[in-house]
């Protein structure tokens, strides 16, 4: 049976030991997400060095419209909190009902239209012509499938964001170790045509990914209805309640706007370095799926502070939940700096790993990669602090500060530096390694003031706001 989790044990007592038992199965789940990247990667490495920049092209414009229903996840997972905190788990149970109807809804048909809209986004990148060429068309090809499957791709989402609010982060890692075993086993027989299966290319690797979060999301949905580990769902709590969907609505659209605006950020982003020649792309892409590796102890931390702030503001703890995001924050900053060491030593070897010697630009790829991975280092401390004080920010309700910042991050920490480095002064690629340094620092540096001001500590809801069960 999976594990339930204890409301005490987060609103009292110890910080430490919840902190832990929330944040490592988080910090799983991100390794076991970036493992998903990284076989694609891996293979499709394998395959050519232009499927890799493809990929680097292709996951922009795929996260911008992932982002238009991320931020009701978020939503449901502040509420779930909050009203477990508050111990009105009927509230809980149909906030996660109504949260797992609508946006696996909205996702269906961001999933049609992000299929037939592939071409037309790509379009839109002012690529040098051999990117146009060459990365363009197979960046579609992963794309169109990979929209097809946006529902099963949400369906886990959504379960995982309502079981953090819960304070159950295992069993989402648990699902998501059995979808990744899967998508990892399936790659290379989908992209290769290994044994019965066709030759499908960069289209495989997209098809792999999509059947192993269908898994996922069928696991999660039989965990919801029929065991005690998460909020307790009914069928007849899916009815369209739409008092409640309009408080999904109002918490989530500040995250919905700053996902999709940190998506378009990153989206401006690639269409600066697709101007260069397809090694710097493939090194962009694949420089950025190894530091996201950084960000797993932050934003495990940050997801469990999250839970940590929600449910003790649902309890009418707000130092409580103060002292937690200033632990967090310092056990990030400490693991990080060890991190940064390391990546700053021994990029080189790091970036080889993920491509084949005699695939297309891989002697290019890996030099321009290895210079970007250690310039990154530098932000690697200021990742962890600014990751566990946006988790606090939500878990309050506060999303808006949370998207302000987001945005000031990406948009000023990042595209106008690195428009400044790589265009202005001219310093080509250089240019664009230095100005993606900037943007965490940044944003750490204006998430810790906002913090210190203790605007956020407010609670969403109350002990007596209603059971609609």
């Amino acid at each position: 049976m999976p594990e339930t989790r204890s409301t005490s044990s987060i609103t009292e007592g110890d910080l430490v030991g919840p902190m832990i038992r929330l944040a490592w199965p988080m910090v799983v789940i991100q390794l076991l997400q970036v493992t998903y990247n990284l076989a694609d990667t891996f293979w499709l490495g394998r395959l050519s060095g232009n499927a890799v920049a493809a990929i680097s092209l292709a996951f922009p414009l795929v996260f911008f419209l992932i982002s238009v229903g991320g931020g009701f996840t978020t939503a449901g997972s502040i509420l779930v909190a909050q009203f477990t905190g508050a111990d009105s788990e009927g509230s809980a149970g149909k906030v996660a009902a109504q949260t797992l109807g609508f946006v696996v809804a909205i996702s269906t048909v961001l999933g049609v239209v992000g299929h037939f809209l592939t071409r037309d986004m790509l379009a839109l990148l002012p690529a040098q012509a051999e990117t146009a060429r060459v990365v363009v068309p197979l960046a579609g090809d992963y794309m169109e499938v990979f929209f097809l499957g946006m529902p099963a791709l949400f369906g886990f989402f959504v379960f995982s964001a309502l079981m953090r609010g819960y304070g159950n982060t295992r069993t989402p890692m648990l699902v998501m170790f059995v979808s990744v075993a899967i998508n990892v086993a399936l790659d290379p027989f989908l992209i290769f045509g290994w044994w019965v299966f066709p030759e499908m290319g960069i289209a495989g690797a997209a098809v792999a990914t999509i059947f192993a979060r269908l898994v996922a999301a069928v696991i999660g949905v039989y965990v919801l209805f029929f065991t005690n580990a998460g909020p307790d769902i009914s069928l007849s709590q899916f009815a369209p309640d739409f008092s409640m969907i309009s408080r999904i609505v109002r918490v989530g659209t500040p995250s919905a706007a700053e996902q999709s605006t940190s998506a378009l950020a990153m989206i401006t982003l690639t269409a600066m370095v697709a101007s260069f020649a397809p090694a710097v792309v493939g090194a962009f892409g694949l420089g950025n799926r190894l530091i996201s590796l950084v960000f797993l102890p932050a934003m495990g931390l940050g997801r469990a502070t999250n839970t940590m702030v929600g449910q003790n503001l649902g309890a009418k703890q707000p130092e409580r939940a103060e002292r937690a995001v200033w632990l967090a924050a310092k056990v990030a900053a400490g693991v990080l700096l060890a991190v940064a060491v390391l990546a700053a030593i021994f990029p080189r070897p790091i970036v080889a790993v993920f491509l084949s010697p005699g695939a297309e630009n891989a002697a290019a790829i890996v030099e321009y990669g290895s210079t970007y991975v250690r310039i990154r280092a530098v932000e690697f401390v200021f990742v962890g602090v600014v990751q566990v004080l946006l988790g606090a920010f939500r878990g309050a309700g506060n999303t808006k500060t949370a998207m302000v910042i987001s945005m000031v991050t990406l948009w000023i920490g990042r595209v106008l530096t690195v428009y400044l480095f790589a265009f202005t002064l001219d310093w080509g690629a250089m240019g664009i390694w230095v100005g993606m340094a900037f943007g965490n620092i940044t944003g750490a540096i204006v998430a810790a003031a906002w913090f210190t001001r203790g605007t956020w500590k407010r609670t969403l809801v109350d002990a007596d706001d209603g059971d609609p069960a």
